[in-house]
């Protein structure tokens, strides 16, 4: 059956055919999630409660062919309300000191480490944009319908997110350097 005809029986309420609706996209909501809230349980929770919330909207979506774009869209949502509802915390996270496998972490494993600290360290919102531009490939105009916002304000958000970005990884690294020459003095 096509995904069309799933979406279409699934705004009638189809239990069968959302379930498979939503198993044929939940890994990728999953990683996207995780992508954005950089915390695999409140991904899931964020996953979940877009599928959750998608169970009960269904029956309001304009467009069937619009239907990832709009799992999306429920999921960032999601996502955002998930990052508002957990207060900060001091987040204590063990560093493998190696990749597994048992091999050298080498640079990839460094860049990617600081890539992540760098987008812990960004609004959610940015988080967001980023994840949506350079992870799943999505196009600023794209961007703007999966979120639901202005392209102008899509725009800012990516100028912000990248201007953060590069902010949070240079003080990371001013702040290795400061530890590293310390401990040569």
């Amino acid at each position: 059956m096509d995904a069309r005809r799933e979406v279409e029986l699934a705004m009638r309420g189809d239990h069968d055919a959302f379930a498979s609706l939503a198993a044929a996209s939940a890994d990728r909501l999953f990683a996207l999630a995780r992508m954005i809230l950089r915390d695999t349980d409140r991904a899931e929770d964020a996953a979940q409660e877009a599928l959750v919330k998608a169970w009960r909207e269904l029956p309001r979506l304009r467009d069937p062919d619009k239907f990832d774009a709009w799992m999306r869209r429920l999921l960032v949502n999601a996502c955002y309300d998930e990052a508002r509802r957990t207060t900060r915390r001091a987040e204590v996270r063990s560093i493998p000191l190696h990749e597994p496998g048992g091999g050298d972490p080498g640079p990839s494993f460094v860049d990617r480490d600081r890539v992540d600290r760098g987008l812990r360290r960004i609004p959610v919102e940015q988080r967001a944009v980023l994840v949506l531009f350079h992870h799943q490939g999505l196009t600023h105009p794209e961007i703007a319908e999966t979120l639901g916002i202005p392209l102008g304000t899509v725009k800012s958000r990516m100028r912000y997110a990248v201007a953060a970005m590069r902010a949070a990884i240079e003080s990371d690294d001013r702040g290795t350097d400061a530890v590293g020459e310390g401990r040569t003095a």
